[in-house]
Formats: C-alpha cells, sequence, structure tokens
C-alpha cells in the first residue's frame, strides 16, 4: 500500500515538486533525497532526475533549481554530486 503511494506521488514529482512525495517527508536538500531510508534507491534515482531537470531550472540562473518545497534554491552541482553518491552507495 505504501509502495504504490509513493510510486503515484513520484510519478507525478515533476509537477508537485519532490518535497511533497510524503507530506512528513522533508527533502530540501539533495544529499537528504540520497540519505532518506524510507525511499527506493530507483525513487531516489527519479526525485533527484527531476531536481536536475531544467523545468526547475531558476530564470537567468540556469546553474540553480527551485523545485517546490524547497527553501532555497539548489545548485545542479549539489544534484549530480547527490547522484554521484547516490551510484556510490548502491554499486552502481
Amino acid at each position: 500500500m505504501m509502495h504504490d503511494m509513493l510510486r503515484q506521488a513520484i510519478g507525478n514529482a515533476m509537477a508537485m515538486g519532490p518535497a511533497v512525495l510524503v507530506p512528513r517527508m522533508q527533502l530540501k536538500r539533495p544529499v537528504e533525497v540520497v540519505r532518506e531510508p524510507s525511499l527506493s534507491v530507483d525513487d531516489k534515482r527519479t526525485i533527484l532526475a527531476a531536481w536536475a531537470s531544467d523545468f526547475y531550472a531558476v530564470e537567468s540562473k540556469p546553474a540553480l533549481r527551485r523545485p517546490p518545497g524547497t527553501p532555497e534554491p539548489v545548485s545542479i552541482d549539489a544534484v549530480r554530486s547527490a547522484l554521484d553518491e547516490l551510484d556510490r552507495r548502491y554499486g552502481i
């Protein structure tokens, strides 16, 4: 049941923003996505890929992303670093 709810939320992450996947989940920085134990590695990768998307690029500052629910913009470098950390942790 919970897995199905997470799947549905992740499927809508682009429009909703990763910070609202689960109401109590506070994902403010890319590394917090990597460290979140309730998410699968595929879900983490999906969230980080959404954060990396140009869809969330800050106008006139293309190196920054501003997903809904985050208190401040995050750099694309931080997102890429989190993806690298995810690969290291799971041997991908």
